[in-house]
């Protein structure tokens, strides 16, 4: 009986981060199966993120939802343009040399400036870590609302990393979400790989 009581008191105290890792898997699952939804479940899933980061002192992870709620609208627009223009689903893509330079000079600057911003305005326990995945994070949240396939190899080192932190944090529902994440962006590659 204290067992049972144990895990309906977690599942309460944890609820928003069940909820939220619940509807990541959906957002997830479509975005696998390139379906415009996939933006309204990642629109509501940041919203709850973004109170569990903040419970747990992940800044920069709470403000990466804020910008996931951002490129959750401006996906949708993208995705859904790009099937006005052509008559079907806006293409993916492969990024070209230039694009990917540019991509990556973008999540060097963002990382400096989330880590400066974390070890001198907060109490993040993990600065670097934290900077890391969110600077990476931003890039490939964009280069999925561009449909660009790479986008899941970044994935695949963000959400290994991540499940790592959450697992520290005690973030556990978190911290498996983020391995489901790992493996299905190794299958999202090898499905958007198909349609190239």
């Amino acid at each position: 009986m204290n067992i049972l009581f144990s895990i309906l008191q977690y599942i309460q105290n944890s609820s928003v981060e069940i909820i939220g890792a619940i509807l990541s898997l959906i957002y997830l699952y479509l975005s696998v199966k390139q379906k415009v939804s996939l933006w309204i479940f990642g629109f509501l899933s940041s919203a709850f993120y973004i109170v569990v980061f903040f419970q747990s002192k992940f800044y920069a992870d709470m403000s990466l939802n804020f910008y996931y709620l951002a490129v959750s609208v401006f996906g949708w627009i993208s995705w859904k343009t790009g099937k006005q223009k052509t008559g079907s689903e806006l293409p993916v893509k492969r990024t070209k040399l230039l694009e990917a330079s540019v991509l990556t000079a973008a999540a060097l600057v963002i990382y400096l400036i989330y880590y400066y911003i974390l070890v001198n305005f907060t109490d993040s326990p993990l600065p670097r870590a934290d900077s890391f995945t969110t600077a990476v994070s931003i890039v490939a949240t964009w280069m999925l609302a561009r449909k660009r396939i790479e986008h899941w190899l970044l994935w695949v080192v963000v959400d290994t990393v991540s499940a790592g932190l959450y697992f520290y944090k005690m973030l556990y529902p978190t911290a498996i979400l983020f391995i489901i994440y790992t493996i299905m962006a190794i299958v999202g590659f090898i499905q958007w790989r198909k349609s190239l």
